[in-house]
């Protein structure tokens, strides 16, 4: 498993939707793609695919992961509760860049019922296409962990 071109990605039903046309996007991008649900718009408790996503990510096991729920802020509550989680809820391109280049975030977290398809593809590609800045930023999210 190339750890840099895969992703895990969950959502709950409110965002389910947005989350397969996601796959779909990385998919035709070169993307490996794992699954941690939903599978329906049937409704759900995001809780746990939230904790799915990032324990995931906390583990280590990958090290970029996609979470997504009807406004995101019920993902990025649980992402950021894990150790070496830092979860960016974005819904403007800045953000997106400026959550990898300075924060280094390694979850991104989409509102499914906030932005529309191609925001969406926009602002996931712009996140993995930004790198961390390293340098005055690396002792600030040191910081974070400790």
């Amino acid at each position: 498993m190339d750890k840099d071109k895969t992703i895990i990605i969950g959502s709950d039903h409110a965002a389910f939707e947005l989350k397969e046309k996601i796959k779909t996007y990385l998919f035709q991008k070169g993307y490996q793609i794992e699954d941690a649900g939903t599978d329906s718009d049937v409704s759900v408790n995001y809780v746990d695919y939230g904790k799915k996503v990032a324990g995931s990510v906390s583990s280590g096991e990958y090290t970029k992961g996609i979470l997504l729920c009807g406004s995101g802020l019920g993902m990025s509550m649980v992402a950021n509760r894990f150790a070496n989680v830092r979860a960016a809820l974005c819904s403007d391109m800045f953000s997106a860049k400026m959550s990898r280049l300075h924060n280094d975030s390694n979850i991104l977290v989409l509102g499914g019922r906030l932005i529309g398809e191609a925001l969406a593809f926009a602002l996931v590609q712009i996140w993995l296409d930004t790198a961390f800045e390293g340098g005055r930023h690396l002792d600030r999210i040191k910081s974070i962990d400790q």
